[in-house]
């Protein structure tokens, strides 16, 4: 076993939430009649701590008038937030890397409570052995979420692997020293990751349940 601690990435790597996060932000922004951001300016602060996303998605917008859009994001995401669906193959994969004796853990810009209620709605959480959200620590892509998980769980950098779909991810892995794979199946482009120079970049799930197996 080349890496003991995995540590995935939640939204747009395990699961395919990026179109409802970046619907959600739109439609957040349309309710108080703010500039809607195009696709690629919502998709790309997936992953980041709520202040940092706001601050790129709504240019302009003072922090002390946060508050109303994260309400209405947050009560557009919660309507649809138990029907996002896992990418297939995710829950497979994840079983296999336990039964192979890896440690897996999540390091995620979603909220505590918002992780929470996604393990409980998809039913992973067994899986897991520690996680990270960007309430706890500094966010992506600082490398505190990957230091915490590796104190944590007694792993060095070197049995360490990050998986995710966005460059914050990736530049929060080379923050920390950490090897990482991209997966370019959720929020942010191929190119974009592959620039970067992760080990791999994958398609899709099937693409990384075959590297994982054959290098990790």
């Amino acid at each position: 076993m080349r890496y003991e601690l995995l540590v995935f990435d939640w939204d747009g790597t395990l699961i395919d939430s990026a179109p409802t996060i970046v619907g959600c932000i739109q439609a957040a922004c349309r309710d108080l009649g703010l500039p809607v951001p195009d696709d690629a300016r919502a998709s790309y602060v997936i992953g980041l701590g709520l202040h940092d996303a706001l601050g790129y998605a709504v240019p302009g917008l003072a922090p002390a008038d946060y508050g109303p859009i994260v309400e209405r994001y947050r009560n557009h995401f919660l309507a649809r937030d138990s029907e996002i669906p896992l990418f297939p193959g995710a829950r497979a994969l994840l079983g296999a890397l336990r039964e192979r004796g890896h440690i897996l853990a999540i390091a995620t810009g979603k909220s505590r409570a918002g992780l929470a209620r996604a393990l409980e709605n998809t039913g992973l959480r067994p899986f897991f052995a520690a996680s990270r959200c960007a309430d706890q620590c500094a966010p992506k892509p600082a490398p505190d979420m990957l230091r915490e998980l590796m104190e944590e769980l007694d792993v060095g950098d070197t049995k360490t692997l990050m998986i995710g779909d966005t460059v914050h991810d990736l530049k929060m892995a080379a923050h920390a020293g950490v090897p990482a794979v991209g997966v370019s199946h959720g929020a942010h482009p191929k190119r974009d990751l592959a620039a970067l120079e992760p080990l791999a970049c994958v398609e899709n799930i099937e693409e990384l349940t075959q590297w994982l197996a054959q290098n990790a």
